[in-house]
């Protein structure tokens, strides 16, 4: 049985489609490939290697994606200002060693379930699921973001913004990863690209909503709002996405530690680990640096949309030059700027240094954040990617859930966010000394597209 090799002109002609037609050599039958893809799971596939690499329906499926980012990663990136509003009004009350290892607990346990269900859902999407789960998600997602207007103690925002929120991004991210590598190689750096932009704008857009409905609006009805315009991105996504590839006939388990025998994924994922355990030290801390630090409230807030909005810049450059230089050529530096910047945000203390750290981080991490997947896309089959970027995410996820603790736990000792720099800027600058490693293993020669 054949895979479709692109776009048909019906699922072109509506954006809203579900399934792809597949036809068996002699017969007249056709397959509906939705959920789970038996029919498909049961066939041959010609030849993986021809995709799209464009067109409307793969451009489509990017469109979605990337609004599901935006309102998953973009809203979670909008953290900085929950954690400020939260210190100076809802938890008030709390001594601020009570306060700051708690919040920091929550910001990463929304950080680490963006990636830690891919280990669960990657697999479940190499054997077909797709549109339900994302579907449970979106809904999930909406109504954790209603009820977090609700909450009035510690623990109810931690299982609404935490657990909730978290886990529903998680789903949505590990599936917009996964199935853009369906559509696109030869500019799947570019599509990438694209994809991470909605976190950009995300995180652009809700620090600014937000900090604009809490000035005018109550709490309640600032996540009303919000939840409101989450739903409307949710929708593009759950039109849009879709998958190209059958499902895996052979899906094997859900861990495959066969794959750790590769030194070049295993050093790779290690890197992404320690990455995740200093990169966003500086996105959660960023405006309430500037506001102990005595600059005006109004920029201090909005420092947080000016880092999102020029990684957007990080993230469309870091995916042309990702497929013209190769995705790790192009990482490596950009990270290390990342990480410079990370040591050097702590001593930012007014305007023109705060504004100028928030500038140069969004651009580098934007590079990082953006082509991250695409080393793993190509260190094997597209029909394991799910189960390969599922496994390196959850491994990650670990990083991101122990970073921004450990982060304020240094903070609450020395009252000093110079000594959090010093941890956070160290794990990234340890985490590029470990891609440099992986991509000498990747080409065995100093110079090569990698």
């Amino acid at each position: 049985m054949a895979e479709p090799r692109g776009p048909s002109s019906s699922s072109v002609a509506s954006s809203t489609a579900t399934v792809h037609i597949l036809r068996a050599p002699g017969s007249t039958k056709s397959l509906l490939v939705g959920e789970l893809e038996k029919g498909a799971a049961e066939a041959n596939v010609e030849d993986v290697d021809e995709y799209p690499d464009g067109g409307l329906r793969a451009w489509l499926v990017v469109l979605g994606v990337s609004s599901g980012i935006c309102t998953t990663f973009g809203f979670i990136n909008a953290w900085g200002i929950f954690q400020a509003y939260y210190e100076q009004y809802t938890l008030r009350n709390m001594s601020p060693s009570d306060m700051w290892v708690p919040l920091s607990n929550a910001a990463s346990l929304d950080y680490a379930l963006v990636f830690m269900p891919g280990l669960a859902f990657g697999r479940l999407f190499d054997m077909g699921y797709l549109r339900l789960p994302v579907g449970i998600a979106s809904a999930l997602l909406v109504a954790c973001t209603f009820l977090t207007g609700e909450c009035t103690e510690f623990w109810h925002f931690l299982l609404c913004q935490g657990f909730g929120v978290g886990l529903a991004s998680g789903v949505v991210f590990s599936a917009a990863a996964g199935v853009v590598a369906h559509w696109f190689k030869k500019n799947l750096g570019l599509a990438l690209a694209c994809m991470a932009s909605g976190s950009s704008i995300g995180g652009t857009i809700f620090p600014i909503i937000l900090r604009n409905l809490i000035e005018t609006q109550s709490f309640q009805w600032t996540l009303r709002i919000t939840g409101f315009i989450v739903a409307a991105f949710l929708l593009v996504l759950n039109m849009t996405i879709a998958r190209r590839l059958p499902a895996n006939p052979h899906p094997g388990p859900f861990i495959h530690l066969g794959m750790f025998k590769s030194i070049t994924y295993m050093v790779y994922c290690l890197s992404l680990f320690l990455s995740f355990l200093g990169l966003y030290t500086c996105l959660t801390y960023l405006s309430l640096s500037g506001l102990l630090a005595g600059v005006d409230a109004d920029l201090s807030f909005y420092l947080l949309s000016i880092a999102n909005a020029c990684s957007l810049v990080g993230r469309l450059g870091g995916g042309v030059l990702a497929d013209r230089f190769g995705a790790m050529n192009v990482m490596i530096p950009g990270t290390f700027v990342a990480g410079v910047m990370t040591y050097a945000w702590p001593f930012a203390k007014t305007k023109g240094p705060l504004v100028a750290v928030a500038v140069l981080y969004g651009i580098s991490s934007g590079i990082f954040i953006a082509i991250m997947v695409q080393p793993l896309v190509r260190m094997g089959k597209v029909t394991e990617v799910g189960m390969r970027t599922g496994m390196a995410f959850t491994i990650l996820s670990f990083g991101a859930l122990a970073g921004p603790p450990i982060s304020g736990a240094i903070f609450d000792r020395t009252g000093k966010f110079e000594n959090v720099g010093y941890y956070a800027g160290s794990a990234v600058m340890s985490s590029v000394v470990l891609m440099i490693i992986a991509r000498q293993l990747l080409l065995g020669k100093l110079f090569g597209h990698a």
